[in-house]
């Protein structure tokens, strides 16, 4: 058994396929830091102070080892020029695609997150944790949407399809890919100038839920290497993210270099295992809506456990949800998680 260490120690060394101690715990929980907040939604995920105090209160509740800062997935697009709504109870999203179609790629604009009210909050919620509880827990400013899921926004999922799949706008798709690339790479060089420990980038669209094993090793995996490469060093780690049932990429995305995967509970845990030992860790996979929000006790205990007792020998492994949480998940449920991390996760 190895001597107890800090979050930030255990996150570190886990990452780094390194002894530790035990599993670490992410918990992804922007969403229920600020569910009792009677601020508009468009003031709430704009306060970045507000967000930052919320993100610090949940982990004295919970005592978590990482925490994810975001504030959904729409901070990135909006800095590319996107129009974002506000609904209650929901965290941002995007009006409308910003491009009628893609001939108008080249007229795309450089992103400032700086000047983009969502991405800022975000910037200055991580400097605020970072300040705070920096030295002792493991801060992952969100650079939001990887390159695939932000040229979807801007171009609209659709029309960006529709492309691929008949292999006619590959010059326009592949411009946007690169244009997207670049407006990824700005926003996380921000959160490593500041001393961030990582990032995340969330590529749901890449899933193959979404398109074929094939399609993403054309459109989705040469820009998340270049991401990757870009990003990542020795005390900077990217978190590659991709919701839905990921069994038949795992190895391909094992191939972006990300120093973590984000996965869902759809994916095989024997295969993603197998895909990934010795070579980058794991982050999930527990049901957020089923499991964390809607079951029992005994039910997160059991789906908690098991993944434990797949996922980390050998280490390289994270126990967390499969993605966000929603906002009225039961606290007792994060406690339970949490306690079998520290029951079970003991190397």
């Amino acid at each position: 058994m190895y001597e107890e260490m800090t979050s930030l120690e255990r996150c570190q060394a886990t990452i780094r396929l390194e002894p530790h101690d035990r599993v670490p715990v992410d918990l992804h929980n922007f969403m229920m830091t600020v569910v009792d907040e009677k601020l508009s939604p468009a003031k709430l995920y704009q306060d970045g102070q507000l967000l930052g105090e919320a993100q610090l209160a949940s982990w004295k509740r919970f005592g978590h080892d990482m925490l994810i800062v975001e504030n959904g997935t729409a901070a990135l697009a909006e800095a590319c020029g996107c129009e974002v709504s506000y609904l209650p109870g929901s965290a941002p999203v995007i009006e409308r695609p910003l491009l009628a179609d893609l001939s108008k790629v080249s007229s795309l604009k450089k992103p400032d997150p700086w000047n983009s009210p969502l991405c800022k909050a975000v910037i200055e919620a991580t400097q605020f944790l970072l300040d705070q509880i920096g030295d002792r827990v493991f801060v992952m400013g969100r650079a939001d949407q990887g390159p695939f899921s932000l040229a979807c926004m801007i171009a609209g999922p659709e029309t960006l399809m529709v492309g691929m799949a008949a292999g006619e706008n590959d010059e326009e798709i592949f411009e946007l890919l690169r244009y997207t690339s670049d407006a990824f790479i700005l926003y996380a060089q921000i959160f490593r100038e500041m001393g961030c420990h990582g990032t995340s980038a969330g590529e749901a669209q890449g899933s193959p839920d979404v398109i074929s094993p094939a399609m993403y090793e054309k459109y989705c995996l040469p820009y998340a290497q270049k991401i990757t490469r870009a990003v990542q060093n020795d005390d900077f780690f990217l978190s590659y993210h991709i919701c839905g049932d990921t069994t038949k990429i795992i190895d391909r995305m094992a191939e972006t270099g990300a120093a973590i995967l984000e996965f869902d509970y759809k994916c095989d845990k024997s295969s993603a295992k197998r895909a990934t030992a010795g070579k980058t860790t794991l982050l999930g996979p527990i049901d957020p809506s089923g499991v964390l929000h809607h079951g029992s006790i005994a039910e997160v205990e059991a789906a908690c456990r098991e993944a434990i007792e797949v996922l980390a020998p050998g280490g390289g492994f994270i126990l967390g949800p499969g993605c966000a949480l929603p906002g009225t998940t039961p606290p007792e449920n994060i406690d339970k998680l949490l306690e079998c991390a520290k029951v079970y996760g003991k190397y």
